[in-house]
């Protein structure tokens, strides 16, 4: 029965630690990035502070943090809400919120209409 309920809690675990259902990250036949998920953004908060690349944060720049894109990588980011799409560079990594696979610049936010919100549900594409 031990081993039973050890078994239960460990595939529970394991279970929580994997992607939510909307998160779904490809890479496609030509190498491409293609991701959909949950997108955010950050802001005055951090305007002026470093980013993981060195360079300081512009929150009136269109650039975002992702986990594992290259630094300078060009994205299109696409909000399935309302279908408006912007281009931005990867110069920073993020997002630190579970079930989040991109945090935007203010700019870029704004641009795709979600600031009020905060939160939106996005498709990234990789143009490099």
């Amino acid at each position: 029965m031990q081993r039973l309920l050890y078994l239960l809690a460990l595939t529970s675990l394991l279970v929580g630690c994997s992607y939510s259902p909307l998160e779904r990250e490809r890479e496609t036949p030509s190498g491409d990035y293609r991701a959909e998920g949950k997108a955010s953004y950050y802001g005055a908060r951090h305007h002026g502070k470093r980013t993981a690349s060195g360079e300081r944060f512009d929150q009136h720049a269109l650039t975002a943090a992702h986990r594992t894109l290259p630094f300078g990588t060009r994205v299109k980011v696409t909000n399935l809400n309302n279908h408006r799409s912007v281009v931005v560079r990867i110069n920073d990594r993020g997002p630190h919120v579970r079930g989040r696979i991109v945090d935007l610049s203010r700019e870029a936010a704004e641009r795709l209409g979600m600031l009020r919100a905060g939160v939106a549900p996005v498709r990234v594409e990789s143009l490099d």
